[in-house]
């Protein structure tokens, strides 16, 4: 199968499909490649008339864990000025589109490597507020590299981009003021960035989220605490990712329901797959406010 992804991409690549698309001056268009639709959002608003950007792994259904590569993604690497992973054993499928197409001219932004990361580490960076302003910038600057011309350009962009931030930034800072302290579960370690960045207290097992991060079972040790947490209310909310699904996390789930914990769920990939960054964040954090609101009220 590999070695029909790696044929299409030299295929692609003899084709002449390398290099930037120029209408002249500062008319040049980034073809641009990111894995995840996360990261690809925010290249497409830095980028803006500047930049085509097409995302690879947009499934709102599906485990971006277990994404295998294809030839249209072969083709698109191969032509791609600016690739954007995110590292860290998140996406070797694109790692290995990379090493098949090995290109001089094609800029190569690994998020993981931007932030001292390796694979076994937890990979969901995009939940880490922080690292969000940091991939951002990073974004920035390649695409100044990849075309000098229109550098002034993708700084306004990224202006642009940090103002429509706010919304996200200020209902985590107004999360963290009310809510700093509170114990908290989830089911995977999707959620451990951004429960540090809230101040939440995330006391779930982390060889349980882990392992369900990773696609094996939880150890039986982790599993019988996590369940012993839920049934006696030592959290106030359960958070569980929508698109990670296993007999032993729904189990969790309905034990949170049957204990009146209220469930809230996040995801990996932008949900609609038509929402921005922002928007996707914002609407997950006013979900998991109203939960915490909602927990309050009762206590």
């Amino acid at each position: 199968m590999f070695r029909g992804i790696v044929a299409a991409a030299i295929v692609a690549v003899a084709a002449g499909c390398s290099g930037p698309a120029s209408f002249g001056g500062s008319g040049t268009v980034l073809k641009v490649v990111a894995g995840q639709n996360f990261w690809g959002s925010i290249a497409t608003q830095i980028g803006g008339t500047h930049a085509n950007v097409q995302s690879v792994v947009t499934d709102p259904n599906a485990d971006p864990h277990e994404y295998e590569s294809n030839t249209d993604d072969a083709r698109a690497f191969a032509q791609a000025d600016v690739v954007i992973l995110n590292g860290a054993g998140y996406d070797t499928w694109g790692r290995k589109l990379l090493d098949a197409n090995k290109s001089s001219k094609r800029k190569v932004l690994t998020v993981a490597d931007q932030l001292g990361k390796k694979e076994g580490d937890n990979p969901h960076f995009w939940y880490n507020p922080a690292w969000v302003a940091t991939v951002a910038d990073k974004i920035t600057a390649t695409f100044k590299s990849a075309d000098s011309a229109d550098a002034s350009y993708f700084d306004e962009q990224r202006a642009s981009l940090d103002s429509s931030l706010k919304a996200y930034r200020d209902r985590i800072a107004e999360i963290k003021q009310k809510f700093s302290g509170v114990k908290v579960g989830a089911t995977e370690n999707i959620f451990a960035y951004l429960a540090s960045a809230l101040g939440l207290d995330l006391i779930s097992p982390p060889e349980f989220m882990q392992a369900v991060a990773e696609g094996n079972d939880p150890p039986a040790k982790a599993v019988a605490e996590f369940q012993n947490q839920v049934q006696q209310k030592k959290i106030k909310v359960l958070v569980y990712n929508v698109q990670t699904s296993t007999a032993v996390t729904t189990n969790i789930k309905h034990l949170a329901a049957a204990a009146d914990i209220p469930v809230v769920g996040v995801s990996e990939t932008l949900q609609p797959e038509s929402a921005t960054f922002q928007e996707w964040q914002v609407a997950q954090l006013l979900a998991l406010e109203n939960a915490l609101n909602a927990e309050a009220l009762v206590r």
